[in-house]
């Protein structure tokens, strides 16, 4: 009978270290924090009929889950995004109808998504009515003269809805699936800041940042908001991404009008100081109608997305409608290219180790997504020994990990307690609070507890 070779057989007897070279991987990873959302839904729910949304109806009642986390015609999701208006969370003055955001936060949370979330001053002038008896006074809407828009400077306005968000902050700041909050304080759909002056929005912003320590706020389309939030740490996010509108209206020549592509986005992005504010926290792009109008209208999709990493997003949010089978993998493509995606190139370790022996590791993690993570989870290495296992967390922040070459040499402690031989080595990365993995890394070799083997050493 042939001796059964030992895992260091192939290593010559003088070399003290190892390489580990693992194979990249094209799969799809459904990783948290990034990707598609759902929108006024979740996985599992129905899409949007034909071409249709509704920024106006957030979920108010969630039907018991059937485990079904697939949405046919739609990217595979980890997140959903929900906004309601302020008369629906605060239908009488200081009465919250906080039922609805816990259903919406448990009902992320039982389909894998955790929830960005905004609530929204009014669509049109719909205050809650309390709200206009308290004293709100109403300003002609600068852009349909039909409808009333509340004035945001008005000392009633600022007071109350400073009341709303801190009421919000006080019940949700920090909760685990409170992916992030909208900083939407003035205007209708709270988006652009409506009326609202610098030195309004300045004090309302101030109420978020005050009001929300811990969970990730992001400030709305405007040069004033991106530079005074950009300032604070606020990630970003704006409305229209693909408006390629190329009617002139009789006013000006065909494909000679404003659109969002290329007068809205690359003005106020970088008049406010955002171009760089994804390096430390994250960028949301929505669609401008949806992806199915983009087909219809003809526009050219791959331009679209391709100017839409170059704002490094991490969040992109179709609205729940159809994505046509013709567009399905662009939209695919997409998906991996939006956000962190880690491939680790190679691995360096040594052969062999005595327990509590420091031990030297060099990792070369190529990040071939357009932005980094923004949660303070942990690269890690866990050693395996028939049922012994410990895990050691690496002194490295991967929330500076951002795209491209990530090269980094590291002494970590070899644990003690192993017997002689073998010890298998993984790495993953892990909430520090669990120690399990969280995030995939794109490479071939994955267990089934997200752990991604790598090779063994010999405890001496």
């Amino acid at each position: 009978m042939a001796k059964k070779s030992y895992w260091r057989d192939a290593f010559a007897k003088g070399e003290v270290i190892q390489r580990v070279r693992p194979a990249e991987s094209g799969e799809y990873m459904l990783n948290p924090h990034k990707g598609t959302t759902t929108f006024q839904r979740f996985n599992g729910d129905e899409l949007y009929p034909g071409l249709m949304w509704n920024d106006r109806e957030g979920p108010t009642e969630f039907k018991a889950f059937d485990g079904n986390l697939k949405n046919p015609q739609y990217p595979d999701t980890r997140m959903s995004y929900c906004r309601w208006l302020w008369k629906v969370i605060e239908p009488e003055r200081g009465k919250f109808r906080w039922d609805i955001i816990d259903g919406a936060l448990a009902a992320a949370e039982e389909r894998n998504q955790t929830l960005q979330m905004r609530i929204q001053p009014h669509i049109g002038g719909d205050l809650p009515g309390w709200a206009w008896d308290a004293g709100i006074t109403p300003t002609p809407d600068s852009c349909k003269g039909e409808r009333v828009e509340p004035d945001s400077n008005s000392k009633a306005y600022i007071e109350l809805w400073s009341e709303h968000i801190r009421a919000w902050g006080e019940r949700y700041d920090g909760h685990p699936n409170f992916e992030s909050f909208d900083v939407a304080f003035a205007g209708s759909c709270g988006e652009t800041g409506g009326n609202a002056t610098d030195e309004t929005a300045r004090v309302l912003i101030d109420v978020y940042l005050e009001s929300f320590k811990k969970t990730q706020l992001l400030s709305m389309l405007g040069a004033f908001m991106y530079s005074y939030g950009m300032e604070h740490g606020l990630g970003w996010r704006a409305d229209c991404i693909g408006d390629m509108r190329t009617d002139g209206r009789g006013d000006v020549p065909d494909n000679k009008n404003w659109n969002h592509m290329f007068d809205c986005y690359p003005m106020e992005v970088t008049a406010g100081g955002g171009l760089d504010a994804w390096k430390k926290a994250p960028v949301t792009l929505e669609t401008c109608w949806t992806v199915g109008h983009w087909f219809k209208e003809g526009w050219d999709v791959d331009y679209i997305l391709d100017q839409a990493l170059k704002y490094h997003l991490s969040v992109f949010m179709p609205k729940s409608s159809y994505i046509p089978d013709e567009l399905t993998g662009k939209i695919d493509w997409f998906n991996r290219k939006m956000g962190y995606r880690y491939v680790l190139r190679q691995l360096t370790l040594p052969l062999e180790a005595k327990g509590g022996q420091n031990i030297r590791m060099v990792a070369y993690i190529d990040n071939v997504g357009v932005a980094p993570i923004y949660r303070p989870y942990r690269f890690a290495y866990r050693f395996v020994q028939g049922k012994r296992e410990e895990v050691v967390l690496s002194g490295q922040d991967i929330r500076k990990w951002l795209p491209d070459i990530n090269w980094f040499r590291e002494e970590i402690a070899f644990p003690a307690g192993f017997e002689r031989g073998e010890v298998k080595v993984s790495v993953g990365i892990v909430d520090e609070k669990t120690m399990k993995p969280v995030v995939k890394l794109a490479i071939h070799e994955v267990d089934a507890d997200n752990w991604h083997p790598m090779t063994s050493i010999d405890a001496l």
